[in-house]
This record gives C-alpha cells, sequence and structure tokens, in this order.
C-alpha cells in the first residue's frame, strides 16, 4: 500500500521506543521506503543497529554526520518524506518543536519539514497532564501538527493514566490514513454497510448467516483513505472498528433499515455490502423455547427491503449493491440490478474457491447496465479498492 512513499520515523527517549522497531517493520512489510532519525536520549534505550537493520537504511542521529549520505542531511531529510511520524515523542522534544528549537538533527528537520507531521506523545500520566505540555501540544496543533491521543493504562513508572504510545498497529493506520491512497473521493459522502444480521427466536437463539463483515469492512477502510466522509452500518462482527469511520453498529435488519434510512439522503455514494436477513421469525418467543419431542417450525415474515427503499428515493446518489449467489450469477445479479434500480451490482458465487464468507480474498464480478467486469482472485483489500476505482469511472462518465 505505500510503495513509491517515504516515511520518516523520527524516534526519541522514552522506554516506548522499542514499539517504533515494530512500526519501522510494519511499514517495510508495506513496501514504504523508511528512513529512520534518532535522538541521543532515543539511543539510551533501543540502538540504532535496530533500526537500521529493519529498514535498509542508515540511522541519522547527529546533524554533522559527515557520512549521513546526503548533502544536507536535514534539508534532504525533510524534503523526501512524505510523512513524518515522530514516535514515542517525549516532553522534552514536545517543548523544543513547539518553540522552535532546533539543537540536534530531529529538531532541525521538522524545522526544515512540509509534509505531514504526526505527533505521539508518551511520557508519565503527570508530565502530559502537566500545563505546560498541555499548552506546547496546543501550539503544535496550530502550526499543523497532527496530534495522536496517548492511550491510558498502567505506565513502565508504575503510575497509571494517560501517556502510553498507542500501539504500532494504530500509529501505521494513521500513516496508511495519509499516505496509501490518492484522495480522489475527498468531499464525497459515503455510506457502506457490513456483516450479518440477527433476528431473534428467543432470549437465546437467533436466525443469522455467514457474514463475518469483511468486505465491507475493507469497503470502508479503503473509502476513507481516499478522503471520503465514511458512515459504516455494520451488523456484529468480531472485527476491530476500522479507524476514520463513522461507525454504527446494529443487530436486526430492522434496526440496520432505520439506520441507512436514516442517513441515505445526505450520502453520494452507498454500497450495500451487508448480508440482510430476508426473513425474521413472525413473533419472539418471551422465554426460551424448550426442547420437545418432535420438530419445532417457525413461522417467518420478510423483513423490509432497503434497496428497494432507498432507490425509491434517489436523487444524484450512486448505488452499489451485492449478490451472493450459488447458480446463475450473472442472470440472477443482472435481473436484482434492474429490480432495485442500481448503479453497480457486485456478483459473487459462493461455490468458487476464494470468494464468499469468512475468507481473505474474493473473486467478483461488476455489472453495470452496460458492461460486464470479472476481476481475477484478489484480496478483499483489493477488490474493495477495484469497487471504489469502478464507480469513480461510472460516476464521472
Amino acid at each position: 500500500m505505500l510503495k513509491g512513499r517515504n516515511i520518516l520515523l523520527a524516534v526519541t527517549g522514552s522506554i516506548a521506543a522499542y514499539k517504533a522497531a515494530s512500526l519501522a517493520s510494519m511499514l517495510v512489510k508495506q513496501h514504504a521506503d523508511v528512513h529512520v532519525i534518532m535522538t541521543k536520549n532515543a539511543e539510551q534505550f533501543i540502538s540504532p543497529v535496530t533500526f537500521e537493520t529493519l529498514t535498509g537504511n542508515k540511522v541519522i542521529d547527529d546533524t554533522f554526520d559527515r557520512n549521513s549520505g546526503y548533502h544536507v542531511a536535514h534539508i534532504a531529510m525533510a524534503q523526501e518524506a512524505d510523512v513524518v511520524m515522530i514516535a514515542p515523542a517525549s516532553a522534552n522534544v514536545i517543548a523544543k518543536l513547539a518553540h522552535g528549537i532546533a539543537d540536534d538533527m530531529l529538531t532541525s528537520t521538522m524545522l526544515a519539514c512540509e509534509a505531514p507531521i504526526y505527533l505521539a506523545p508518551a511520557m508519565n500520566t503527570h508530565m502530559f497532564d502537566n500545563p505546560v505540555t498541555q499548552d506546547n501540544l496546543k501550539k503544535l496543533r496550530e502550526y499543523g501538527y497532527h496530534i495522536i491521543e496517548p492511550s491510558s493504562g498502567y505506565l513502565a513508572c508504575g503510575d497509571t493514566g494517560r501517556g502510553k504510545l498507542p500501539e504500532p498497529e494504530e500509529l501505521l493506520e494513521y500513516i496508511l490514513q495519509e499516505a496509501a491512497c490518492e484522495k480522489d473521493l475527498t468531499g464525497k459522502k459515503v455510506l457502506i454497510t457490513a456483516g450479518a444480521t440477527q433476528e431473534a427466536i428467543d432470549p437465546v437463539r437467533y436466525v443469522t448467516n455467514h457474514s463475518t463483515g469483511k468486505m465491507g469492512y475493507a469497503l470502508a477502510k479503503n473509502a476513507a483513505r481516499r478522503g471520503a466522509e465514511v458512515t459504516l452500518v455494520t451488523g456484529p462482527t468480531s472485527l476491530e472498528k476500522p479507524f476514520f469511520v463513522n461507525t454504527i453498529s446494529v443487530v436486526t435488519a430492522e434496526e440496520m433499515y432505520q439506520a441507512v434510512t436514516d442517513a441515505f439522503a445526505e450520502q453520494d455514494i452507498v454500497v450495500m455490502a451487508a448480508a440482510v436477513a430476508d426473513y425474521r421469525p413472525k413473533t419472539v418467543a418471551d422465554e426460551k423455547i424448550k426442547k420437545a419431542d418432535g420438530g419445532l417450525a417457525l413461522e417467518m415474515e420478510r423483513t423490509k427491503d432497503i434497496l428497494g427503499t432507498i432507490s425509491a428515493r434517489k436523487e444524484n446518489q450512486f448505488l452499489c449493491g451485492f449478490s451472493m449467489e450459488t447458480q446463475h450469477l450473472k442472470e440472477n445479479s443482472k435481473a436484482k440490478l434492474e429490480k432495485k434500480k442500481l448503479d453497480m451490482i457486485v456478483a459473487n458465487n459462493l461455490k468458487i474457491a476464494g470468494a464468499g464468507f469468512g475468507t481473505d480474498t474474493n473473486v467478483v464480478t461488476l455489472i453495470t447496465e452496460s458492461e460486464e467486469k470479472e476481476l481475477p482472485i484478489m484480496s478483499k483489500d483489493e477488490v474493495a479498492s477495484a469497487i471504489f476505482d469502478e464507480i469513480l469511472i461510472k460516476m464521472q462518465a
């Protein structure tokens, strides 16, 4: 996702410096070109050799290093960076940056840098809550720095409170949000549904399906990284809520209906990836249904048609549905496209290897009124990107 991107990781003196090594490794796995600046205090906690081994690039810790490989290192590194992440950021370095002090390699580079700078404070909770530190962070926000709030919990010093450096996975999300995609959905509002719904039989049991929500969550992440304002309406799932997305959690088809119809009018794009129950028990028992000899018959009733409702209210929105089939894939999907008055439908066959519920891959066909595009097996992240690529092409046509 970060191929061709230059990520500058700045590490300061904090016990949390070890997390920066994990972040560097994650960035390399995303194919980023990772360069590291360390303060002398940071080297008290972790060796530059660690970062050099992980990134394949020399760590720069001295403004006057004649073997840095640069003519003027702090200027060159500032100009080459696509994104800067200062993690961990100590109270000392935060104070220097807030007041324009440039007395080492890190602070000098930041003063020369015009790329987006993300700063993740890490320190004792009393140091973080000190009005001086808070004023310094306020100044940095005013100067355009993106401040990542620290986590709360048990700190290395033995105190409990705010001040922990967020986990590397979270820091990576900020970099991906900034640099992973072209911002071709900026200014667009996108509504996505994901996961299965659950329709109660009694207080213990419910009717559902095998959807895990992976496809919908991949769509939400991709749209957000492309600059969209994303609302995700999701049924129950074990997935972590995506960053930079307004997530609305629902359980039943009725709750999803209400959430989608309430939000629909202000959207530019709607992608209905959820596997919504078509039927629900007509009555829900107040108490657990006891096992008895013989069978059990449940009378079912139709749930409300979400796509049918919003398509009837459509003004300028682009509507994209999903079609999960086990036979007659194209015929059934084209019929749904026409019946629901959709702009596009994403069709996939549950019986094809690599497609369907619970997998990290998918095999889909993008169908519009005028054409069909069969995509090869891809990761769901890649499928999500391809879907929005096609949506943008159709919207601009």
